[in-house]
């Protein structure tokens, strides 16, 4: 066997692990998503973001099933204020079978899927919270650009339980609906 065919052969499974979207048993998820209820329109109320979105403003998360198991995303945000370009990202998202519809692998770019854990979601489909297993991303959404401060304090408190630095939560500016041109 050549070098190079080694190197693939003992390589392989640990890229192949680094690939997986599936939490170990012990990271909370959803028990059941009704996906047609958890699609449509999410503000981005808090996040632990990826070094790209820190300086977001008005961040909105968008899913539409395109097919079963398919989710098209459309990500938006104001880079750096309420003036700043706005910014697109467009992922798809493949939820995961035998996971009730709580784990997604979401696709940004051909070969890079990103573990999406959908951790809760409240019982009318207006809070949710999706995690990653290594604790470095978090995002606490919302079906309105604000929530009052108890329902968000007990979503922090749930993104503490589930073993994040809550100190690094960045809580981001969001319009209200009648001065956005978005709404």
């Amino acid at each position: 066997m050549s070098g190079f065919k080694k190197l693939i052969a003992l390589c392989a499974p640990g890229l192949l692990a680094a690939c997986s979207v599936m939490p170990a048993d012990n990271f909370p998820v959803e028990e059941q998503v009704d996906i047609d209820r958890y699609m449509g329109k999410w503000y981005v109320i808090a996040h632990i973001p990826p070094s790209v979105t820190e300086n977001a403003y008005n961040s909105i998360e968008r899913y539409e099933q395109i097919e079963p198991g398919k989710i098209a995303t459309t990500f938006t945000y104001l880079e750096g204020g309420f003036d700043g370009e706005q910014k697109t990202m467009k992922p798809t998202g493949s939820v995961i079978e035998n996971t009730d519809n709580a784990v997604w692998a979401m696709r940004f770019y051909w070969v890079m899927r990103m573990q999406y854990l959908i951790s809760y979601v409240d019982a009318d489909y207006q809070t949710t919270i999706v995690a990653r297993e290594k604790r470095d991303y978090v995002w606490i959404m919302a079906r309105t650009p604000q929530i009052d401060d108890a329902t968000y304090d007990s979503l922090v408190q749930k993104v503490a339980d589930y073993g994040y630095d809550t100190s690094k939560l960045r809580k981001v500016p969001q319009q209200p609906l009648d001065q956005r041109s978005d709404g």
